[in-house]
């Protein structure tokens, strides 16, 4: 009796699930666990879980991607395959601008690059614009619209050797504006004492010294290495 039961429940859940995303979703797709992928709101923005193939396009190679759309967006961590299944990126979103560390790796599994991004502010999706007259610039009205996602490189980007795993170069950016590494500061020699190493003084420096030894103002004009 309990065995007929379950396959009762099981009968059900097959033709439930299917008429219950029907009526929920303007378009979706099922994968060989009935788990619904792929769907579309009734509004046309993309909802859940989702799968994406991307074919070879004029040598660049194709890949899959998969992750989770949220309010028509992607949203969180979101894998990146190429086309034999290999790994080969792993990104994060919010609300479809990159967002925090990006990494992403050869088909062998190196990590080759990292990289961090700012994305834009999802608490405020909309933006003022001025309306202005056809013949003037005068301002008829103010509009709010949506704000486009968009995210700009933000942070230490890191490039690595492939197998070795040797961080080979990095990159510090802000807001999109590459931030030119400042000269290393040359430290003072320091001498096994523990002292500042004194300068090696030339024949010349030595003569110039004793030459001058009791005029206060004295300056040395750079010649012959006085």
């Amino acid at each position: 009796m309990q065995s007929k039961n379950i396959f009762i429940l099981f009968l059900t859940c097959i033709f439930y699930l299917p008429s219950y995303a029907q009526g929920r979703y303007k378009e979706f797709k099922l994968n060989q666990n009935g788990d619904t992928l792929n769907a579309i709101l009734p509004d046309g923005k993309k909802s859940g879980k989702w799968v994406i193939h991307v074919d070879e396009l004029r040598g660049e190679p194709g890949y899959e991607e998969e992750g989770v759309y949220k309010k028509g967006e992607k949203d969180g961590f979101w894998r990146k395959y190429n086309l034999e299944g290999d790994l080969i990126g792993v990104e994060h979103f919010v609300l479809g601008s990159k967002d925090g560390l990006q990494q992403y790796f050869t088909y062998l599994g190196d990590l080759v690059r990292e990289e961090n991004w700012k994305g834009y502010n999802p608490e405020a999706p909309y933006d003022t614009v001025a309306i202005y007259g056809m013949d003037n610039n005068e301002i008829l009205e103010y509009k709010l619209v949506p704000v486009a996602p968009y995210a700009v490189k933000h942070g230490e980007w890191r490039y690595y050797e492939p197998g070795s795993g040797r961080l080979i170069r990095t990159e510090q950016w802000d807001h999109n504006n590459l931030v030119k590494p400042k000269p290393p500061t040359k430290e003072p020699e320091v001498a096994s004492n523990g002292k500042k190493k004194e300068v090696e003084k030339t024949p010349e420096m030595l003569k110039w010294e004793q030459k001058n030894k009791n005029k206060k103002k004295a300056l040395r004009d750079g010649r012959t290495g006085l």
